[in-house]
């Protein structure tokens, strides 16, 4: 079996205890992983605080932090075969995606070290001639990037990245379902020279967690995963103040409209709800289809549903793998069997195949008003339909639910998609598109789906605070003392 270390100030030791790791392509142990004690948090955080004030990381020059960044993103690179295996055999993701996904891991880390160097304060004309005043950016301290299992690579990079560029240390807690990828990265990370205690990578449940968030030495938390988890993470960080960035989950509507392009928005759709299982925060899980079309557009994706490839993750000609746990693909089959009872039609799928592995196949239900398929979030390849007849209407079921992440538009007409982009309430809107991302793009939402930008210049910025600088110029002795200038 094999054994993964945790990472705290630069050394790789066990945690206090551990635990097995199950491959979800066959349900049993493959891996034995290190539990983190609030004891093994406390010592990460103290030393990010150290690295945080010591000269070798304090006194590093923006540029050569960049330098690291751009040495990490090369490991990461050279390494993607490695660690999109290990993604794959831990949380069952299939490796065609873990794979490509890993590739451009490496250009957020590259986008991220361009940026060290360019996060710049400001100069204030303010209105007394006696004095020069400017704003600095500087770094907020140590910050607790929490991740979820599902994509671990790639939502470190989008926290990890800005908060090295921009001077931060951080203590990494990987998701205890399907942590190998991360567990594995921080060995690059030390190859990569950044000092010790600079990233401290361990993962573990609820004792870890709760030990992070509330650390009394935690100046930021970055976060990815449900509102309710966000809620205590909120409430732990109430006693110091700690600021948050939430990245969480989604109900996102993928409209489309009768003039679309059907068999481009029905291959972005399958893109968007099956690919990676359906376990995706901007799943577009919620499609809103014209009437018109309705019937026609159906047709079109159970077909495609039914002709996906459903196999083990490691074969390339895999297109759908297992759900990382059973408890998610049971809690799937509770919340349809609840839907079919509420009166939703199962088009396709809908059942857990025998066997071993957490499988589901891909799911379509076509789903009547107040559905609880279309108000809970499946975390699924689950598909829950609605048809609508006008415009207005399109909007107001879009807008219709918590969360505000993503959405999707499929039109030919430009003047309506502009009304629809101004209308959805959601942090991105994909127009005859979907589940595209740019290490320059901002994404995040608003909501139940949090806030915060992850991506972009926005993302460094949060990750930072502002020094007012107060010069004054004047030789002559300060007037009045109680007059304030």
């Amino acid at each position: 079996m094999d054994r993964f270390q945790q990472l705290i100030d630069g050394v790789f030791e066990d945690g206090a205890q551990g635990f097995d790791s199950l491959d979800p392509a066959t349900g049993t142990p493959w891996a034995r992983m290190p539990m983190a004690s609030a004891a093994d948090v406390d010592r990460a955080v103290r030393a990010a605080h150290r690295a945080f004030h010591a000269p070798d990381w304090a006194g590093m020059t923006a540029t050569a932090r960049g330098r690291l960044l751009y040495r990490l993103a090369d490991l990461v690179q050279a390494a993607a075969p490695r660690l999109a295996a290990l993604e794959t055999r831990d949380t069952g993701k299939i490796i065609r995606e873990t794979s490509a996904q890993i590739a451009y891991v490496a250009e957020y880390y590259r986008y991220y070290a361009g940026l060290a160097d360019k996060i710049e304060g400001a100069h204030l004309p303010i209105d007394k001639p006696d004095m020069e005043v400017w704003l600095r950016r500087e770094p907020v301290g140590v910050v607790a990037c929490i991740v979820p299992w599902n994509s671990q690579l790639f939502l470190t990079a989008v926290k990890l990245g800005p908060a090295l560029a921009a001077g931060c240390t951080v203590v990494l807690k990987a998701s205890e379902d399907g942590p190998a990828p991360l567990l594995d990265f921080a060995r690059l990370v030390v190859e990569a020279g950044f000092p010790a205690g600079v990233v401290n990578i361990l993962t573990g449940g609820h004792e870890a967690g709760q030990a992070l968030t509330s650390h009394p030495l935690v100046a930021h938390i970055a976060f990815t995963g449900g509102p309710e988890t966000a809620r205590h993470i909120v409430r732990a960080s109430a006693e110091n103040l700690a600021s948050t960035s939430l990245e969480l989950g989604g109900k996102s509507p993928f409209i489309v409209f009768d003039d679309a392009d059907l068999e481009s928005a029905a291959n972005a759709q399958v893109a968007g709800i099956f690919a990676a299982t359906g376990q995706s925060c901007v799943a577009g899980s919620r499609l809103l289809v014209q009437n018109k079309v309705k019937d026609a557009f159906l047709k079109r994706l159970k077909q495609k549903a039914e002709a996906i490839h459903i196999g083990a993750p490691q074969a390339m000609e895999t297109e759908v793998g297992p759900l990382c746990t059973a408890r998610q693909r049971d809690r799937i089959a509770g919340l349809i069997a609840r839907s079919v009872a509420a009166g939703a039609r199962v088009v396709t799928g809908g059942t857990a195949p025998a066997g071993p592995g957490f499988f589901f196949p891909p799911t379509i239900l076509d789903c009547p008003q107040n559905s609880p398929a279309l108000q809970e979030e499946f975390f699924g390849p689950v598909l829950s339909v609605q048809g609508f007849d006008t415009e207005a209407e399109a909007l107001h079921l879009a807008n219709a639910t918590a969360y505000g992440l993503a959405s999707g538009v499929f039109t030919q007409s430009l003047t309506r998609a502009h009304r629809m982009i101004r209308g959805l309430r959601a942090g991105i809107v994909w127009v005859n598109t979907y589940r595209a991302v740019s290490p320059i793009a901002p994404f995040g939402g608003h909501g139940l789906s949090g806030h915060g930008r992850e991506g972009g210049m926005a993302a460094a910025l949060d990750y930072t605070t502002v020094k007012t600088v107060w010069l004054r110029t004047s030789d002559a002795p300060i007037p009045d003392p109680f007059v304030m200038r």
